[in-house]
């Protein structure tokens, strides 16, 4: 056997042995597939996806709608909806970052220490998968609103735009669950610090009531809390409105959460992983 045979690169690897783009999205589809397997295999695991905008539409349309509309709850369905799919992600998201820590605390990751792939490879993949639940959780919401009575005022490709924003917003903010799950050190930690960052921007938004009765410095956070910039944009889309402002910032938060979040979780999925 010759000594190149012994040094060459595993399939897929060029110089230095990075990997070729090429083999880095066969990895990616591959350990897309799996996870998908994975859910296939263990039904419950999509509960959340499920149950949660069946619970949170009664919830809020049945317990808050009166109050908030003044007893006109088909006006409330139309507001809050569009509020309720801009945060489907958003649950979501925090179930990846638990799911992460998880996988590291049962040893799952550890067997991706010895295969010849990028690291991050397995993230986005993971993040691929879990946008599908995503997905599954806004068409049930969707179906739900329709039976409550909501109306589309614009048409069918608003509607889609409005879906597609909301999942690559969720899609975003998926990065920093990881991170956190990766950083943190029990799932525990994950789950309390999540709900501790996701409660004040879901109610300190204008998702579930209008932010004009609410006090000046709250409203000088709504302004600048992105899950309002988001839920304006998909609620425009779905009633008619002024829509390029808050989908622009909607947007540029989104890519700044990639930026920004994504790297760190890779690092710090390397490091974890070497």
């Amino acid at each position: 056997m010759s000594t190149t045979s012994l040094t060459a690169p595993p399939a897929g690897f060029g110089e230095a042995g990075r990997i070729a783009p090429r083999a880095h999205l066969r990895h990616i589809g591959a350990l897309a597939r799996r996870n998908a397997l994975q859910i296939k295999q263990d039904p419950q695991s999509m509960g959340d996806a499920v149950l949660a905008p069946i619970l949170l539409t009664l919830l809020f349309v049945y317990v808050f709608g009166g109050a908030v509309s003044g007893g006109d709850r088909r006006a409330y369905v139309n507001y809050v909806m569009p509020g309720l799919l801009a945060m489907t992600g958003l649950n979501i998201a925090l179930a990846v970052g638990v799911g992460v820590n998880t996988d590291f605390a049962t040893g799952v990751m550890d067997r991706f220490r010895a295969m010849p792939i990028a690291r991050s490879s397995v993230l986005i993949a993971k993040v691929v998968v879990e946008t599908g639940r995503v997905l599954v959780a806004t068409g049930i919401l969707l179906g739900m609103a329709f039976l409550l009575g909501m109306e589309v005022r614009t048409s069918a490709l608003h509607l889609l735009a409005a879906v597609a924003l909301a999942l690559l917003f969720g899609a975003s903010l998926m990065w920093i669950f990881i991170w956190l799950g990766l950083v943190l050190r029990s799932a525990q930690a994950v789950q309390g610090l999540g709900l501790l960052v996701l409660m004040p921007l879901q109610f300190g938004s204008s998702i579930f009531a209008p932010t004009s009765t609410m006090p000046g410095w709250l409203r000088s956070f709504t302004d600048v809390n992105p899950l309002s910039n988001l839920a304006d944009a998909v609620r425009n889309l779905v009633n008619g409105g002024p829509v390029a402002h808050s989908v622009w910032v909607t947007l540029a938060w989104s890519a700044g959460l990639v930026l920004v979040a994504a790297p760190l979780a890779v690092a710090r999925f390397r490091d974890r992983t070497s």
